[in-house]
């Protein structure tokens, strides 16, 4: 990222242990590696947020795109001459025949109840 090499580490180093001495350098090398960690937590954080909301956005574009479709056909079929409401609930249907109509002479058998007839 910033292509620091072991010459540059080493030479800041330097500068720091003649700035701050030696007692005071290791706490604040440790202050400045925890900004650090979190400076690049941060970063990765927001690339990854980034990156999944670019993927969200690939992925429902192709979703928006065929529902604004399929409302267009929708609207296109009601506002066609051909689509009558109307056509369809004034047909009449033709009843089912019914199993066991009364004019067949097998279903008008009374069942048998198990009793012997008188003859």
């Amino acid at each position: 990222m910033f292509d620091v090499g072991f010459a540059e580490i080493f030479l800041l180093a330097l500068i720091g242990l003649l700035v701050l001495g030696p007692e005071r350098l290791p706490g604040v090398a440790r202050t400045v590696g925890g900004f650090v960690r979190k400076a690049r937590m941060s970063w990765v954080s927001l690339r990854n947020t980034i990156e999944s909301e670019l993927a969200e956005a690939d992925i429902a574009e192709p979703i928006k795109k065929t529902s604004e479709e399929l409302k267009q056909i929708g609207k296109n079929l009601t506002e066609s001459p051909a689509f009558n409401s109307e056509k369809f609930t004034s047909e009449k249907t033709e009843p089912d025949p019914v199993e066991g109509d009364e004019s067949d002479p097998e279903t008008l058998k009374e069942p048998d109840s198990g009793k012997p007839e008188d003859v």
